[in-house]
């Protein structure tokens, strides 16, 4: 049985993504130019694009145009790994830059997070996450400072939870809450996105596997860079 005509479109505007001929970004020619080019008519040209929408191959930015989407890191919701670990998974080069590395006092929700006694102190980690060297998200990290006093900077910044379990340490349960809010000015410039634009914010506590809360994570995702999807 021969294709439909816009799965034959797709799968040519799908080659021509994956030969270059449209990057990531790029805004494709218009549907009325696409459709002379292909000698069919709006409708039929519209079902192709439609159908590269639902994949996410392309996106439909309104009083804009179409692009070819960016490609998201997804975290699968079904276990615990690191922003390293979900980066490599999706085929990506991860990498951190550290902004602010500071010990001292928590603050009541730090202490409350991280069931921490009156007189601890914390290491306090702000840091920028990216993915092929694009930034995707912000985050600050606070760990009871006894527990990585003598860990090397690099080694928790770089690689916590492999540090800790190469110590003896089990990494346990993970709580997280997720929400939604849009950019500040704060935020559109350390992870170059625009004013108001979405992000995705997640407040995440870690447990060691004796139930031991060591890591309080507050996170801002650039959401047309990333997306969570949830298994059971």
């Amino acid at each position: 049985m021969e294709e439909p005509i816009y799965i034959k479109i797709h799968n040519q505007i799908k080659r021509d993504i994956e030969n270059h001929v449209y990057k990531v970004g790029d805004r494709i020619p218009a549907e009325r130019q696409l459709a002379v080019k292909f000698g069919v008519s709006r409708m039929t040209l519209r079902q192709a694009i439609k159908t590269l929408e639902d994949e996410g191959i392309l996106e439909r930015r309104l009083g804009s145009g179409t692009y070819v989407a960016s490609q998201k890191v997804q975290e699968t919701m079904s276990g615990i790994m690191s922003f390293t670990e979900i980066t490599h998974a999706n085929g990506q080069t991860p990498s951190s830059k550290v902004i602010s590395y500071r010990i001292g006092k928590p603050s009541l929700s730090e202490k409350e997070r991280l069931n921490l006694q009156p007189d601890a102190d914390v290491l306090r980690m702000e840091r920028i996450r990216y993915a092929d060297k694009v930034p995707i998200c912000y985050e600050v990290v606070t760990l009871p400072y006894r527990l990585i006093k003598d860990l090397s900077k690099s080694d928790i910044s770089a690689h916590l939870y492999e540090t800790l379990e190469n110590h003896g340490y089990k990494i346990g349960r993970v709580t997280e809450h997720i929400s939604a809010e849009v950019a500040n000015e704060n935020d559109a410039r350390l992870l170059d996105a625009k004013r108001g634009e979405a992000l995705i914010t997640r407040l995440q506590v870690t447990e060691l596997s004796d139930g031991t809360p060591f890591e309080y994570t507050r996170a801002s995702y650039v959401a047309e860079r990333f997306e969570f999807t949830f298994s059971k």
